[in-house]
């Protein structure tokens, strides 16, 4: 070999070795970018700009908790959100949770996904600070096999992390309608939650199941059975009532109602019933006279307990007497406010003397929906205002959630899917009177929760953008074929002050939660996003 080859070969293996410390020097670097680049493809921008868990801000737990403990929720653990819709009168105002964005000037959305899935996460409660309770598997569609559920679990409140889960039923093997169910957290931290004809006593640490029941359905099979809706009275009885699935219908899913009734199928009479907290003994059980598609309200009145439900014709007011243990039915108020071509009240509101209702909650295509004030001393005192006008020609009007009350600001907010537009409503307290003062574009089938004091108060949305542009909205609701953004709405006037990314839908029936720390929680198919507004950093 001549000296010029032995230096050629010298100095190629220099350019090995040479390469080679440069690979292990710095192919980590490398490898932590290509990863990152990874990582965020298919992450939204609030995400990439969260980058990782939400815990809010953390110095207003403290401030928060002690503010919630002050409210009057009997019947409730005293927390931020320890029921499923706020409280017993269902109100969906949350007082003592924080916007932490900014009124004037940009805010910047920050979000991040649940470490672990939680299949059609649906409510989401919080006890403390840090704890976090999920509803889920009470979603399912169509009639093929469905996933197992409904469960509770419990989540660490910033990362989603389950600590335990709880599977309650598989429909599969019992062969029940499956269908969106809630959680109410008690005095004593345990949970009470029920399904298809079945309720449940969980210790909320542990999540065993420690009390349990089979519910009388009445007039209806249990088969089409739901007693979806769970309500605490001010004694601390528990009031549950059945939505009930037309007879004949063997589709899964709250969804049937609306679907099977399209078909001309009849709904059988719900069931309304009154349970021992600790034991859930049955202390009384009615038949009511009609379908109660929606979940009741339960307030004082007259110094007794009223439960006011609504029926598919209008409302109904129900006492329960904890002396006598007997649920009656107040024959002297009864609401019949439908016009022709309209459908069933949604849940009452209540706001001072006056009972809401928001009708076509199973939809039309003949009349708008329209919000109904009726006197709770005379039902036959009553004032209706029409907040979209008319329905044209072509269009769908379906306006499930119940609307959304707020007493000391004199305001009702109306939804309305079908035809894509929220409206703020004025109403005058001693006439009933009510004003429309504006109406914004934001498809949303959700409720519409209030955050934060009365001078203040910010109203927060759901909207949802179609996929395909020209897709009749009811299509593309059955088909899930659509995506939804959360948004923060100065509830006084409607103008946004902040919105999110769109991120897949919110699990129909559900509802944005608001959390400690400036968190609110949205609940999809997949799990749950955690979300947070910040002032926007020029």
């Amino acid at each position: 070999m001549t000296r010029s080859s032995i230096f050629k070969w010298v100095g190629l293996g220099i350019l090995v070795l040479l390469a080679f410390a440069a690979y292990r020097l710095l192919w980590p670097v490398a490898e932590t970018k290509i990863k990152d680049r990874i990582g965020d493809i298919g992450l939204s921008s609030n995400e990439i700009a969260a980058n990782g868990p939400l815990p809010g801000d953390v110095s207003l737990y403290i401030k928060e908790l002690a503010c919630a403990q002050k409210l009057s929720t009997p019947g409730y653990y005293p927390s931020i959100n320890g029921a499923e819709i706020a409280d017993a009168q269902r109100s969906g105002l949350f007082p003592c949770a924080t916007f932490t964005g900014a009124f004037e000037g940009a805010n910047q959305v920050f979000a991040w996904r649940s470490a672990d899935d939680y299949q059609g996460a649906s409510y989401i409660n919080n006890r403390r600070p840090g704890e976090l309770y999920i509803t889920g598997g009470d979603t399912p569609a169509g009639k093929a096999a469905i996933p197992a559920g409904p469960f509770i679990a419990k989540a660490d409140a910033s990362t989603g992390k389950q600590i335990w889960r709880t599977y309650l039923d598989n429909g599969n093997v019992s062969k029940r309608w499956i269908a969106n169910t809630n959680l109410n957290i008690l005095p004593n931290g345990n949970i009470v939650t029920s399904w298809a004809n079945q309720i449940v006593l969980l210790d909320g640490d542990t999540g065993l199941v420690i009390k349990h029941t089979t519910l009388p359905t009445g007039p209806t099979a249990p088969v089409d059975s739901s007693y979806k809706h769970i309500t605490i009275a001010p004694d601390g009885t528990v009031i549950a009532k059945d939505q009930t699935r037309p007879a004949g219908c063997t589709l899964q899913g709250t969804m049937a109602i609306i679907k099977c009734g399209l078909e001309g199928m009849k709904q059988g009479n719900s069931n309304l019933v009154a349970l021992n907290p600790d034991s859930l003994e049955v202390l009384d059980s009615v038949p009511l006279p009609e379908p109660a598609t929606v979940p009741h309200t339960i307030t004082m009145y007259a110094g007794r307990i009223a439960i006011y439900v609504g029926v598919n014709s209008g409302a109904l007011r129900y006492f329960w007497d904890p002396a006598t243990k007997k649920l009656t039915q107040d024959t002297s108020w009864v609401v019949s406010p439908m016009k022709k071509g309209q459908t069933t009240a949604d849940a009452p509101s209540l706001l001072g003397n006056w009972v809401v209702l928001q009708t076509n909650g199973l939809g039309s295509e003949t009349m708008a929906s329209s919000v109904v004030a009726v006197d709770q001393k005379d039902a036959k005192r009553m004032q209706v205002v029409f907040p979209f006008g008319d329905l044209k020609p072509g269009e769908w009007s379906w306006a499930p959630p119940k609307p959304q009350t707020d007493a000391e600001n004199s305001m009702i907010y109306s939804a309305d899917m079908g035809i894509g537009k929220v409206a703020g409503i004025k109403i005058d307290q001693a006439s009933g009177e009510m004003k429309t003062v504006w109406v914004v574009d934001d498809t949303t089938n959700a409720f519409q929760p209030l955050i934060g004091p009365k001078d203040k108060r910010v109203l927060l949305l759901s909207n949802a953008k179609k996929n395909v542009e020209k897709e009749p909205i009811k299509l593309a609701l059955f088909t899930a074929n659509y995506t939804e953004q959360v948004t923060w709405r100065d509830a006084a006037t409607g103008k946004i002050i902040a919105a999110s990314d769109f991120f897949e839908p919110l699990t129909p029936g559900s509802l944005i939660t608001p959390g400690f720390g400036g968190r609110v929680y949205f609940p999809t198919n997949k799990g749950f996003m955690v979300l947070q507004v910040m002032p926007a950093i020029k």
